[in-house]
């Protein structure tokens, strides 16, 4: 089994939701959220997350229509997954990400957390679902 660290990116245009996990624990946690639509900011951010924790690949959530249909955001995660992949030089897998938003929602709202909290939350939470579904499903 291949060992590592692997962080995954929940991306949107306001803010992108990071996850991390061990391939051997096959455990996903949340770790933060970058916020800001500027380009150099969040790609300084996932530089400085990348040196931190010295992933071996890197994971990023796909998202789709219900009926697996590809959509505007699709290609647009698609292109983030490229780019992170000729910037850092690392592996980038693609996971599917459908739901993982609601279900993050749903979890934090159960913890008791207000809106605001869940607000800043919610996308490295969804990070963390679709990176543990990866390693439960489609780890190679």
């Amino acid at each position: 089994m291949p060992d590592g660290t692997v962080l995954a990116f929940d991306f949107g245009t306001r803010r992108i939701g990071v996850a991390i996990g061990e391939m051997m624990l096959r455990r996903a946690r949340p770790l933060r959220t970058i916020a800001g639509e500027a380009s150099v900011a969040r790609f300084a951010a996932i530089g400085a997350l990348i040196a931190e924790w010295q992933p071996t690949r890197l994971v990023v959530g796909l998202p789709l229509a219900a009926d697996g249909a590809e959509h505007e955001m699709t290609a647009r995660c698609r292109r983030f997954a490229r780019q992170l992949e000729g910037r850092f030089g690392l592996p980038v897998s693609l996971a599917d990400e459908r739901y993982t938003s609601v279900a993050a929602e749903e979890a934090l709202a159960a913890a008791g957390q207000d809106w605001r909290r869940r607000r800043t939350q919610v996308d490295a939470e969804a990070a963390a679902l679709f990176l543990q579904d990866w390693f439960d499903h489609e780890t190679p």
